[in-house]
């Protein structure tokens, strides 16, 4: 019998005796097919896409020149507006001509989100002295001019802001509307800091680098009637070549008065090829019993030096004139700048600063005029490409101040502070390359959790600190970096409960500079150091500290210089522990001083006693003095101590509890393993 055993045979078997299967599967219930299986198949082999949002919906048609706006020519070769026109709904323009509104002629929708859309192929132009006034202005165009005296006007003629946001305050306080910024509250409760309280809330973070969003309405002082000056309006434009505005383009929100909360700025964008001019773009807050916050601008113009100016302010607030709205935001797109300015104008209101880091990464970030930034979150990365600038004024908070419970990162090439302030409310978790301030604060309060005790901020470069700057920090702090570390001048102070200075290759403390751990007026809290007063045995830590010069809380040292080459004292560094590992010189200049004085045990091994409120003093490498009076004495403190390698602290006069009670001294001392190779007196 003959066998077949080529592989071509069992296929054919298995086809002819698969397919009638298939093609009954077929025949029932005709939904089946191998193509249908095939096509399903490739499904699982396909990235995803979603499906592709709606379209917006179409633009209405577009007005006639002539007919509708009373106008001379023809929108698809040259459209002339000669007479004031007062429009009572929305209106599309478009062809593929010019659009001039001539000199001194009112082009007006002053109705609350009114929409005038320009949408030409040519050139636009508003005249000399003459006015477009509505809630939106949207412009499409080859080029664009606001010549001198014109104005694109929708101060407090916004429509609805997006829903779901909170921009409208409640209650009756007269505070101002918050877009870009919050709107100021004026402060009643005297329990109450001043940024515990603030008016309508920011919204529309996410969209600040396109804006589209209305202002908000400020807030009333009356339950009758509604005070409120209403938000900005919003402007858009979209020019191939050149804008050219010697006018004004305003989005600002309405006055409230006296009775009313100012209205928060709107919105304005404006995308070109070039832009000149001297005029003044504006999305500010409106003034009121409450300042209203600014709004949001953003410019995206690849040829552009500081004209025209710009401002997105808060506004001035008559119930507490110290406390504008907040500033909104300017996002100027080429070169990816966040820029917050207040205009110099005092305020106790906060912008909001949310979802980092962006992508692509924002270069820069500018806090600056007296703005007040905050990061609010209960975790958060501010991480830039470049530099994070906090000037004239300009404060950035981390957290929030009755919860110090956060953690944050902030991640640049550069920090810099001039006449600024930070507040960290948590842990501080900071790396960059050149940290620079100039007559400036940082202040950390680690609260009372031990996770969240220990701050770091590293600087591969520089660090520099000038006119009379301060690094605070109420718990452990890690200075670390590659480069120097220059506190230059009278009243530059870092200080800190456990301070841990590590890996520069120089250190300079300048005159009348100091370093200071642990804090002068030190609390008794979970981060204090707790020094070794009842041991009479030297810390093995001392003499072989670990290598890794981390900041560690359960190691004796209140301050310690780690892994440094030069160290040169002009100023005062002072700790209860101070300790120098793997440092190659030090030299303490004739102004300088390192000192551990007054910062040990108040009793101790060798503590005074007091008895009938007389004290004896405390004992170490000698025995404490006696106290006597009117012929009774006490006994002094013990001596104690190794005196070929004292590394005790010395002791008080005892009893803590009194007022005047005294420490001993400290501790200044070094590795066994790495000694100095220099010091210089």
């Amino acid at each position: 019998m003959a066998r077949f055993n080529s592989p071509i045979f069992h296929f054919t078997i298995l086809f002819f005796t698969f397919l009638p299967l298939v093609q009954a599967s077929a025949t029932d219930g005709g939904d089946f097919s191998i193509t249908d299986f095939a096509s399903d198949f490739n499904l699982f082999h396909q990235d995803y896409s979603p499906p592709a949002p709606p379209p917006p919906p179409p633009h209405p048609p577009s007005v006639s020149c002539t007919d509708d706006l009373d106008g001379v020519g023809d929108l698809d070769a040259t459209c002339q507006i000669v007479n004031d026109l007062n429009l009572t709904r929305d209106v599309y323009i478009s062809g593929k001509g010019n659009f001039y509104v001539l000199p001194g002629v009112r082009f007006h929708c002053p109705i609350p989100g009114c929409s005038i859309t320009v949408n030409i192929t040519g050139n636009f132009s508003l005249g000399t002295n003459s006015s477009i006034v509505t809630g939106a202005f949207e412009l499409a165009s080859h080029n664009a001019s606001f010549l001198n005296g014109s104005v694109v006007n929708t101060t407090g003629l916004a429509g609805n802001p997006p829903p779901e946001t909170s921009g409208t305050p409640q209650g009756v306080a007269g505070a101002g509307g918050g877009h870009g910024g919050r709107g100021a509250c004026c402060l009643l409760d005297d329990t109450k800091l001043p940024e515990d309280v603030w008016g309508g809330d920011a919204y529309s973070w996410s969209s600040l680098q396109k804006p589209c969003s209305y202002g908000s309405r400020g807030g009333t002082t009356s339950k009758e009637a509604d005070y409120g000056g209403l938000g900005g309006g919003k402007v858009s434009m979209d020019v191939v070549g050149t804008v050219v505005v010697e006018g004004s383009i305003l989005a600002d929100g309405g006055d409230g008065g006296t009775k009313g909360g100012g209205g928060s700025g709107g919105s304005i964008h404006i995308i070109a090829s070039k832009m000149t001019g001297s005029g003044r773009i504006s999305a500010c807050g409106g003034n009121g019993y409450g300042g209203g916050g600014g709004g949001r601008v953003s410019v995206n113009v690849f040829s552009r030096h500081y004209d025209p100016e710009i401002f997105v302010h808060g506004g001035s607030s008559f119930g507490c004139p110290k406390n504008a709205g907040a500033a909104g935001t300017l996002y100027d797109a080429v070169p990816r700048s966040l820029i917050v300015s207040n205009h110099n104008i005092s305020t106790d209101t906060e912008t909001l600063l949310l979802e980092f880091p962006n992508q692509p990464l924002w270069t820069n970030v500018y806090i600056q005029n007296n703005a007040r930034a905050s990061v609010p979150l209960l975790w958060s990365r501010v991480q830039v490409e470049g530099q994070i600038s906090l000037l004239c004024g300009g404060k950035l908070s981390f957290g929030l101040a009755h919860y110090a419970s956060s953690e944050f990162e902030l991640l640049a090439e550069e920090l810099l502070m001039s006449d600024s302030e930070m507040k960290v409310y948590g842990a501080l978790r900071m790396s960059v390359k050149i940290f620079l301030m100039w007559n400036s604060t940082m202040l950390i309060d680690g609260g009372e959790d031990v996770i969240l005790a220990t701050s770091l901020l590293e600087a591969s470069n520089l660090i520099v600190l000038k006119k009379s700057s301060v690094i605070h920090s109420n718990a452990n702090l890690g200075v670390h970096g590659q480069g120097l570390l220059n506190l230059s001048g009278p009243g530059n102070l870092i200080e800190a409960q456990r301070l841990v200075l590590s890996l520069f290759y120089s250190i300079h403390i300048g005159l009348e500079s100091v370093l200071r751990g642990p804090l002068e007026n030190a609390t008794t809290a979970v981060v204090t150091p707790k020094l070794h007063c009842e041991n009479q045995d030297c810390p093995i830590e001392l003499h072989h500290p670990p290598e890794d010069c981390n900041v560690n809380s359960s190691l004796s040292f209140t301050l310690q210089i780690c892994r440094v080459e030069d160290i040169t004292v002009e100023g005062l560094i002072k700790g209860s522990v101070v300790h120098f590992h793997r440092a190659r010189t030090i030299s303490v200049q004739s102004s300088g001083i390192i000192s551990a004085s007054g910062m040990g045990c108040t009793g101790g091994v060798g503590g005074g006693h007091v008895l009938s409120n007389v004290g004896s003093g405390g004992g170490h490498g000698g025995k404490g003095g006696l106290g006597c009076y009117n012929g009774s004495c006490v006994e002094g403190g013990i001596s104690y101590g190794n005196a070929n390698l004292p590394c005790e602290l010395g002791s008080g006069s005892g009893d803590e509890s009194l007022a005047d009670s005294t420490a001993g001294g400290g501790i200044i001392g070094g590795s066994i393993v790495h000694h100095l190779v220099t010091i210089l007196l």
